[in-house]
């Protein structure tokens, strides 16, 4: 599979509320599988090597923004 600049490679319907544990934890729940549909060796290690920045970060910025707002 070749992506092409542009190409949207996941959509869904749902806005998760980075403020809210609930999102945050399913984010980082969900498996790898879910964002990658086909499930072939090459398409869930691409899909792992994306997801897995993106959940550490959901939570950097969950755990930021409730240890700013405990501070204020």
């Amino acid at each position: 599979m070749e992506l092409e600049v542009g190409q949207v490679l996941y959509q869904s319907a749902m806005t998760p509320d980075p403020r809210s544990a609930r999102d945050v934890l399913a984010f980082v729940l969900c498996p790898i599988q879910a964002f990658a549909p086909a499930g072939d060796e090459d398409e869930l290690a691409a899909v792992a090597e994306l997801i897995q920045p993106a959940k550490v970060e959901a939570v950097r910025r969950w755990y930021a923004t409730h240890t700013g707002s405990a501070r204020s």
